[in-house]
Order: structure tokens, then C-alpha cells, then sequence
């Protein structure tokens, strides 16, 4: 008799077991939140063991930690493949704007957890070793595009580029953040093809109207 195959086949590669968990750790702490989740639920979805997870991450606030970086870190590698230094300024900000705004609206997990570490105060994220390093390139090529505009006569000067970071960040955030009660209210899908469309060229023109000089 031929045996069945287990439904969860453990992995014998530690990273990928790391990522495995991670993976479905971002998935359930954006769900429930750090309160909600449950080691012995996210063990259940992964192909490793509760005793792995404690192994690697020490326990929850350490995995849920673990999940906020692993979010951070995720966002800026895609951001880095960009190539936004061979592009002119004013195109390079206008990738660089949709690529938030699709990026945010395709992982809203992300936004939840910030939303949710926002709740605990940054409380978790003050004690990462590596969070401020992870951003540093958001705010790193933004500065340069911003100085190749100036430099070009495009950008007006006197913009602070952390400042630009936070209204591309906020402007996108909002689309999926706050999608359900606005769309409710307003009876307007945000998420329905033609609004989202619409909304994605009305940010990316927002900000780059704010910056031209």
C-alpha cells in the first residue's frame, strides 16, 4: 500500500525554514495582531516545528520583531531593483511614487503590521538593530534624484527629502489603511480598477507638482 505524502514535509534547509516562517508570521500577527497570534497556529502553517520557532526567534515579541524587519527589509530590496540613478529626476519620482503605491496596495500585510506596531508606539522597532540601516536607502535615493532635479533647474530647492518619504508614504499608506471605511462612506470602491487607477495618477502628480519647480 502505497503510504500518503504528510501534508506539512519538514525542511531540512534552515533558511528557507527561516523564511517559511517569517512568511506566514507576517501573514498572521497582520491578521491578529502581537495580543492574537499564536506560536502554536503559525507552527501549524509552516513546514517546521513550534520548538524551530522558539530555536530561531526566542518566542513571539522575538519573531514578531523578526516579521516587522523582515517587512522593512522586503519592501527596500524590491525598491533597490528600480534602477531609479539611470533615469531622469522626474520620471525616477514618478516610478519611484507608483511603485509605492502598487507595492502597498499588493501588500497590505505590510501596512497592518506597521499600522499595528504604530498601536504598541514603535515600541518592538525601537529595540531592531537593524531598522534605521534597512531605510536608510529609501531616504538615500530620494536624496539623490531630489539633487539631480535641483541641479537640472526641475525641483524647486529647500525640500527635505525624509519629508518627501513621508508624504509618498502617507498618500499611498491611506489607499489601503483606510479602503474600507472610505469606500463604505463614500460608495466608492478604492480598490475597483478604474478608481485605483485614477488615484495612483493623482498621487504620483501630487507630489511631483509639489516638487517642480
Amino acid at each position: 500500500m502505497t503510504q500518503k505524502p504528510s501534508p506539512r514535509t519538514r525542511s531540512t534547509d534552515p533558511g528557507a525554514s527561516r523564511r517559511n516562517i517569517l512568511e506566514v508570521a507576517i501573514r498572521e500577527f497582520a491578521k491578529k495582531g502581537l495580543a492574537g497570534a499564536r506560536i502554536d497556529e503559525i507552527a501549524a502553517q509552516t513546514s517546521t516545528s513550534k520548538r524551530m520557532i522558539y530555536y530561531y526567534f526566542g518566542g513571539k515579541q522575538g519573531l514578531y520583531l523578526a516579521a516587522l524587519e523582515e517587512s522593512y527589509r522586503s519592501i527596500r530590496q524590491v525598491e533597490g531593483t528600480l534602477h531609479l540613478e539611470a533615469l531622469p529626476p522626474d520620471e525616477a519620482m514618478r516610478t519611484l511614487i507608483g511603485f509605492t503605491f502598487d507595492y502597498q496596495a499588493s501588500n497590505p500585510d505590510f501596512v497592518r503590521l506597521v499600522m499595528n506596531e504604530n498601536m504598541h508606539h514603535g515600541s518592538y522597532l525601537a529595540q531592531s538593530a537593524s531598522i534605521k540601516d534597512l531605510n536608510v536607502p529609501a531616504i538615500a535615493g530620494i536624496r539623490e534624484i531630489y539633487a539631480r532635479g535641483c541641479a537640472q533647474g526641475l525641483f524647486r530647492p529647500g525640500l527635505d527629502p525624509i519629508d518627501l518619504h513621508a508624504s509618498i508614504s502617507a498618500l499611498c499608506f491611506f489607499n489601503v489603511s483606510n479602503q474600507h471605511t472610505f469606500s463604505l462612506i463614500f460608495k466608492r470602491d478604492l480598490m475597483a480598477p478604474e478608481a485605483y487607477a485614477q488615484r495612483r495618477s493623482n498621487v504620483v502628480d501630487l507630489i511631483l507638482r509639489y516638487m517642480l519647480a
